[in-house]
């Protein structure tokens, strides 16, 4: 039962993974790119969390707490170079 789980798990999270790409490719600004990486992120943690629920072990959560930071640092460190740009473009 929990290999099926699991599979339904990784097929959701998959497909809303190769959407989210897509948008990370084709994305018309940065900052729809930069959302959309942010969402990558959010996914792999989701996956990464429920791979944890289902199995039961907390081994994962140092690799997670690190894909969170990097997402934030991430879209701090470009919402300020787009705010900087914006300013010097006025």
């Amino acid at each position: 039962m929990t290999e099926i789980l699991l599979f339904a798990i990784y097929a959701v999270f998959t497909v809303a993974a190769l959407l989210t790409l897509w948008r990370v490719v084709v994305g018309p600004s940065i900052l729809d790119r930069v959302v959309a990486s942010d969402v990558l992120l959010t996914e792999i943690l989701c996956v990464l969390g429920a791979e944890m629920a289902l199995n039961g072990h907390t081994r994962s959560l140092p690799v997670m707490l690190i894909i969170a930071a990097v997402g934030v640092f991430g879209s701090i460190t470009v919402a300020r170079f787009v705010a900087r740009r914006d300013n010097l473009e006025r």
